[in-house]
């Protein structure tokens, strides 16, 4: 359950796209998960965490399919039992609101608050339209948006600051200020 969890929570697949997941569309070489789309969505590739690539890795190997529970229902009842174990046994009942697609909504809306761009999300999620991803990503306002600013002198710096994702912000005194959010 574990394993299926953090695949859900690093990818925002759909809860049935994990299920379905099989060895072959794993590539341990460069830790990425292709992505058999449900609900008319787009196929999409994922690069995988060493750690969700260690947590697979310990999965047993008996079918074609990575998880092996006998019905994406018995899976789901699985999980429901847990969820109530913990928000008993830490007496919080929101813990029973969270459910698979819960990690596809998180998901999206810190993709979303990282990049700034919905439409990277609407790929990011596979969707077709942006109405979609819309209802998915909550505009919600972090307190915590550090960042980190760097100066560039000349072409060279700016080109390297780029290409280490640092976005420009303006010239000042012939200066290029840059900034990457922490």
């Amino acid at each position: 359950m574990a394993t299926f969890l953090q695949l859900l929570k690093e990818t925002a697949v759909r809860y049935g796209e994990a299920y379905k997941l099989q060895w072959i569309d794993l590539d341990f070489e460069n830790n990425t998960a292709r992505i058999t789309p449900e609900k008319g969505s787009n196929p999409r590739l994922f690069k995988l965490s060493n750690r969700l690539i260690a947590m697979i890795n310990r999965l047993p190997k008996t079918s074609s399919q990575v998880f092996t529970y006998k019905g994406m229902y018995n899976l789901r009842k699985i999980f429901s039992r847990q969820r109530r174990r913990i928000a008993g046994k830490l007496g919080n009942p929101r813990i029973l609101m969270i459910h698979f697609h819960t990690l596809r909504h998180w998901k999206a809306t810190m993709e979303y608050h990282r990049t700034r761009d919905i439409l990277h999300v609407m790929q990011f999620l596979g969707h077709r339209n942006i109405k979609t991803t819309l209802r998915y990503t909550q505009l919600i306002a972090f307190a915590d948006d550090e960042y980190t600013c760097r100066v560039a002198d000349n072409v060279e710096q700016a080109k390297q600051l780029v290409e280490s994702g640092f976005d420009y912000i303006t010239d000042i005194d012939g200066h290029k200020l840059f900034k990457k959010r922490k």
